[in-house]
Order: structure tokens, then C-alpha cells, then sequence
């Protein structure tokens, strides 16, 4: 039997069972290139008009053409458009029995399973090949960037928060403490994982702890399908000193702070200094001059009038400097 309508040919392998399917996994990262290996296993040579290939997925049940090879390619256009120029059949690979699909620019959304089917025209349309290979498809995540916290909130918790970005599965997240490099318990953590415009996965986690004088924690982003080592994707936060709660003024206040405190000290000594030179001043005027302020006081003396060069011809009382001033 010769089937020459492409699309009844389809209606066929709809309703086709895979029982003998042999069945691959293979992994890709999202953007690069991959071959789903589709081989005859035996050493044989084909004609290529007597051939029929389809690579297909099957959506909710549906079976829909990702590419195939059809002689004289009669049917071109019934390839679904998100593969069209993006899946590749080798003609020369064919004849010596490799039907390997070539998928370039690898999405998210060609996780999938494709399904490999090979007939030959001379044998009635007899299946010679059955494939189903199941691509699972993953992507970096970005670097963690980690936010630390400037002080404690007014509940006196530290809240750090970690970002990654464009990864592929779904993340394991987890928080450690890089004292001694122990894993945080889940219940401090609050993760939201969405999924963006580029069908890629973003990840805020959030964590709290109590108050504590310093601190320092490493937030790690897990991909399994690229089996990394969960504890190779961790970015620590930097080591700081919180000050108490109820005392969260800046770097900068508390330096004003001090700086103040210097400038009111310098300010009382210079008044003090102020004052001494000023009580010297007042002392060293009252004195006469010529004579140590240590000087006793003058003592009035009684003379007799023309007793001595000096008289007082008012009072009749002469005050006399004494001689021993020290």
C-alpha cells in the first residue's frame, strides 16, 4: 500500500502505539544545541524515497510534527512553528541509518518528550524505528547577590535578602552560617520563585534572625538537573557589627558625636585658662611695682615730725615698705 497523503499519513501515527519504544534521557542548557540520537541498530543502508521520518511531541495527547522526511518533501509546512527553522534531519546521516534530530537554541519549553518514528514505503508502511527521548533542559542561575542588613529593625530582627536570576528548574535555596558553615533551619527563610518573560525562573529569598552583634551568612542557589554541588553557588554576606536596638544612629552621628564632646572639653579648658591669666593680671596691677606679690602688706608706722626726709604734714602717719620682702 502506497500512502500518498501526508496528512492521512499523520492521522496514522496518531493512533500508533509505542510499545516497543526505546526510550533516552539527554540534558541541555537553555540557548545551546542538541542532537537527540535517533539510530537503526543494525548496519544498513536505506533508499531515501523509500522512507518515511517524523520527529514529534505530544501535546495533552496530541501528537504534534517537530520536523520529519518525506521524498521529494511533498508535505513541507506541517511542521509546528516553534521548531520551524530549528530542527534538522541529515539526508546523508539517513541513508546509513542515523535519524538523529538536530534542535537548535534550546528553550525552556522543549523540555519535552520526542518521539522518533521510521517506516518504510516497500514494507507497507512497516515501522522499522521507535525512539522516544525525553530532553530535559536547565539553566544557570545568576551569582546570589546578598543585601545585609544596616541594623536591626524595630523589632530587633536582621532581615538579609538574596536574588538570583534566569535559572532553570525551579531552585533549592538554603540559607548557612558561615561561623560554622551549618544550614539554617527552613523556617527562617521566605522564598518566592517566579517564573519571567523569558520562561526562566527568579528567586527572592528572605531571611530573619534574631539580634545579634555581628553576623554572617551565606545564601546558596541549588540546580539539581546540572547535578551541582549545592554548596558551589553561595554567596556570603559580609561580617558587620550591629549596634544595640534603640541605638541605630549612623557611623557618621556618632563621629559629630565625639568630635563635639573635644571641641566642649577644649572650650572649658581654654575658659579656665582664660580665668587664671586674668586673676594673674589683677594681681600683679595691685602690687607695686618693683616688689614680689609675696610682699606683706605695709605697716603704718607713728614718726616724729622731722625724724626722717619723709613727713606728712596732713596725718602725721608715713607708710614705710618693709625691707625684708622675699
Amino acid at each position: 500500500m502506497r500512502l500518498r497523503s501526508p496528512g492521512l499519513l499523520l492521522l496514522l501515527l496518531g493512533v500508533l502505539q509505542a510499545a516497543d519504544a526505546r526510550e533516552q534521557e539527554v540534558r541541555a542548557l537553555v540557548g545551546s544545541d542538541v542532537q537527540l540520537s535517533c539510530v537503526f541498530p543494525e548496519s544498513t543502508t536505506f533508499d531515501l524515497d523509500d522512507l518515511y521520518v517524523y520527529w514529534q511531541i505530544s501535546a495533552v495527547g496530541h501528537p504534534t510534527t517537530v520536523t520529519y522526511y518525506l521524498s521529494g518533501n511533498s508535505s513541507a509546512g506541517l511542521e509546528d512553528n516553534r521548531y520551524r527553522d530549528r530542527a534538522w534531519l541529515s539526508p546523508d546521516s539517513m541513508r546509513h541509518g542515523d535519524f538523529s534530530l538536530r534542535l537548535y537554541n534550546i528553550t525552556p519549553l522543549d523540555e519535552q518528550k520526542f518521539n522518533c518514528l521510521v517506516f518504510r514505503k516497500s514494507l507497507q508502511l512497516q515501522k522499522i524505528l521507535d525512539v522516544v527521548v525525553t530532553l530535559h533542559v536547565a539553566a544557570n542561575y545568576s551569582v546570589p547577590v546578598v543585601l545585609a542588613p544596616r541594623g536591626p529593625s524595630e523589632d530587633a530582627e536582621l532581615t538579609f535578602t538574596c536574588t538570583s536570576v534566569n535559572g532553570y528548574p525551579k531552585p533549592i535555596v538554603y540559607w548557612i552560617n558561615k561561623t560554622d558553615n551549618s544550614v539554617l533551619p527552613e523556617g527562617l527563610q521566605n522564598s518566592t520563585v517566579v517564573l519571567n518573560a523569558r520562561g526562566l525562573y527568579d528567586v527572592v529569598s528572605v531571611l530573619r534572625i534574631g539580634w545579634t552583634p555581628s553576623a554572617s551568612v551565606g545564601c546558596c542557589i541549588g540546580n539539581v538537573l546540572l547535578r551541582q554541588n549545592l554548596t558551589g553557588l553561595c554567596q556570603t554576606a559580609e561580617t558587620f557589627t550591629t549596634p544595640e536596638p534603640g541605638n541605630t544612629g549612623s557611623h557618621t552621628d556618632v563621629r559629630r558625636r565625639e568630635h563635639g564632646a573635644v571641641l566642649s572639653t577644649l572650650a572649658v579648658l581654654g575658659v579656665v585658662v582664660a580665668v587664671a591669666v586674668a586673676t594673674g593680671w589683677v594681681c600683679r596691677s595691685r602690687c607695686p611695682r618693683g616688689f614680689p606679690t609675696r610682699c606683706p602688706a605695709a605697716k603704718p608706722e607713728r614718726t616724729i615730725p622731722g625724724a626722717s626726709g619723709c613727713e606728712d604734714q596732713g596725718a602725721g602717719v608715713h607708710l614705710t615698705a618693709p625691707t625684708n620682702c622675699v
